[in-house]
């Protein structure tokens, strides 16, 4: 997992490639973290998941710890760019409703 970042105005956006698994959650969560530390004035962060090869369940933990985190700063969290089949997942587990797809 390959964790990049920009800020664009009053937006985070963090772009993950690769598989985001029990394998590979542990790293992007520390640099998720520090993201988010780092960028607190921010108004939202936009997760770029174009990238995102494979993801299970794990993923989706990821998503809502970092939801949770964002929600501490007051900031807005948004979903971009899902392949086809990591859309699949986020539609059945209903995490749209937290975190808008944009």
């Amino acid at each position: 997992m390959k964790t990049q970042s920009a800020r664009r105005g009053d937006s985070l956006y963090i772009y993950l490639t690769g598989e985001l698994d029990e394998y590979t959650v542990s790293r992007a969560r520390e640099e998720a973290d520090d993201l988010i530390d780092d960028s607190a004035w921010c108004s939202r962060a936009v997760f770029n998941l174009a990238g995102v090869r494979f993801m299970d369940s794990t993923g989706i933990g990821f998503l809502i710890g970092r939801y949770k985190k964002l929600q501490k700063y007051g900031m807005g969290m948004y979903l971009e760019n899902p392949n086809p089949d990591a859309d699949k997942i986020l539609t059945l587990s209903g995490i749209y409703s937290l975190m808008p797809k944009i």
